[in-house]
């Protein structure tokens, strides 16, 4: 996490990992109960691996629909 971290940029950061960490953590705040210090975080980093995974997929798809805009309107 360090290593990806360190290596985005700023502003990708702030555009895609923060809304994935605080959806991630009020999901966990709400509704992850288990009394485990260990579940409740392991469950978490899911919670945040999983979202941010959302986020990367739509990112693709609706970057792939922009370009093939752009690939038929230049044409």
């Amino acid at each position: 996490m360090y290593s990806r971290v360190r290596i985005l940029p700023f502003a990708r950061l702030l555009r895609e990992q923060v809304p994935a960490f605080a959806g991630a953590f009020a999901i966990a705040e709400l509704f992850y109960k288990f009394h485990s210090f260990t579940l409740e975080t392991l469950a978490f980093l899911a919670t945040w691996g999983l979202i941010d995974a959302v986020i990367q997929a739509v990112r693709h798809i609706v970057g792939n629909s922009r370009r093939q805009a752009i690939d038929t309107s230049g044409s």
